[in-house]
């Protein structure tokens, strides 16, 4: 009977699915924050892989800053539709033109802190 052994990555690979199951089967209502970098890039293809070939039983949450580049925002959407994921997204814009937080001035102005906000809003 050949030996059963995994390379230290299949077994992160294994654990990290395991994760993402027991998430889905444990909450009622959990998310996948998507930023569209390569941390939750990877993270959604491992989603992916835990429910094939059924669809993620969690949407992807993104936070648009407003200062993506365009061609971040259409791959969003692309690798989303590719996976079939249902994607949700919060605008740091639009919680700004609602009053909901205030634009930060100066040089060193970040809407970082502003997701905060918009995160809970949209969850």
């Amino acid at each position: 009977m050949p030996d059963y052994h995994l390379s230290h990555l299949d077994q992160l690979e294994a654990e990290a699915i395991f994760v993402l199951r027991e998430t889905a089967a444990q909450f009622e209502n959990p998310a996948l924050l998507f930023s569209g970098g390569k941390d939750s890039i990877v993270m959604a293809h491992l989603a992916h892989k835990a429910f094939w070939p059924a669809r993620l039983p969690f949407p992807l949450v993104h936070i648009d800053t407003g200062h993506n580049f365009r061609e971040t925002i259409e791959y969003r959407d692309a690798f989303a539709g590719r996976l079939g994921a249902r994607l949700v997204v919060g605008s740091v814009q639009k919680s700004i033109d609602e009053g909901r937080v205030q634009e930060e001035q100066g040089a060193n102005a970040s809407r970082n802190s502003l997701q905060i906000t918009t995160l809970l809003d949209t969850i």
